[in-house]
Parts: structure tokens; C-alpha cells; sequence
């Protein structure tokens, strides 16, 4: 078994409700993510959580998913290791605290508190059609986003 602890962990946070184009543009970041050996790093629900995961089992990556509620089955299907909190939406500062780097696709309320989580605790942000706010890294394409949280 490789060293986990060397991979880049890559947050990717998003709406739960997205439009297809969103939801595609997010399974191709976690295929991405995979691809370059990164551990993808989510909420572990729905929507563009699910979307990634999906991604990144597709690219035989992993998938870690943060969970709001105590029970770890209720994590999506593509997660590999859920992980239960109990925390409601206070376990999205967890999300952002977990990634070395987050990803934002899409999103609402959820969304914009977990990159202000990732700002506060100084994580670069990359926004793909999301919050255009200060300290959001805009990206185009889901090969440039992952490009951009690569670089070091």
C-alpha cells in the first residue's frame, strides 16, 4: 500500500442541486484528481459531491467524504471512506480543513461557507462557475481547476 500521507488532498465542494452541465464539469475534476494521484476530499453527499466521487472511483482514485450526519452509510455510493460527524453544516469547516486545496463547483449558501472556511484557513481556492469573490482562483475548465490545484 502506497504512503497516503504524500498525496495531495483536494477538496471539492459544490451544490447539492446543480445543473448537468455542473455536475459533469465535477465528475471530470474528480476523475482529474485521480489521475494525477490526488485524494479527493468532499462532503460525501449528493450533487456535485456525488459527481466527483464518481469521478474519482471511475479513475480508480479515492474518495473521502465528510458527513453532516452520525451514520457513515448514508454517504453516497462512490465514497470509499466516509466519515460520520454528526455536525450538521458545521462539519464543512471540516471539509475545508481536510483539503490541502478546494475545488468550488456550482453552489449555494453551503458552498460559499466552506471557501470562506478554506480563505480563513489559508487553502487556495479555485471557483468553477461559482462565488466570484475576493480570493476565489477563477478557472475555466475542469483541466485547468485541477491544473491551478496542482501547482504548488
Amino acid at each position: 500500500m502506497d504512503d497516503l500521507r504524500g498525496r495531495l488532498r483536494v477538496g471539492v465542494i459544490g451544490g447539492s442541486r446543480p445543473d448537468p452541465a455542473a455536475l459533469a464539469t465535477a465528475r471530470e475534476v474528480g476523475r482529474l484528481i485521480a489521475g494525477r494521484g490526488g485524494i479527493l476530499v468532499c462532503g460525501g453527499l449528493g450533487g456535485v459531491m456525488e459527481a466527483a466521487s464518481r469521478g474519482t472511483r471511475e479513475a480508480n482514485g479515492l474518495a473521502v467524504g465528510i458527513l453532516p450526519g452520525t451514520d457513515p452509510s448514508g454517504a453516497n455510493n462512490f465514497v470509499d471512506l466516509p466519515i460520520a460527524t454528526g455536525l450538521g453544516t458545521t462539519r464543512n469547516s471540516l471539509v475545508a480543513l481536510n483539503a490541502d486545496v478546494l475545488i468550488a463547483i456550482d453552489g449555494e449558501y453551503g458552498t460559499l461557507s466552506e471557501i470562506a472556511f478554506g480563505l480563513i484557513y489559508g487553502k487556495k481556492v479555485i471557483g468553477l462557475g461559482t462565488w466570484d469573490i475576493k480570493g476565489v482562483v477563477p478557472a475555466r475548465t475542469p483541466e485547468e481547476a485541477v491544473e491551478l490545484a496542482f501547482r504548488r
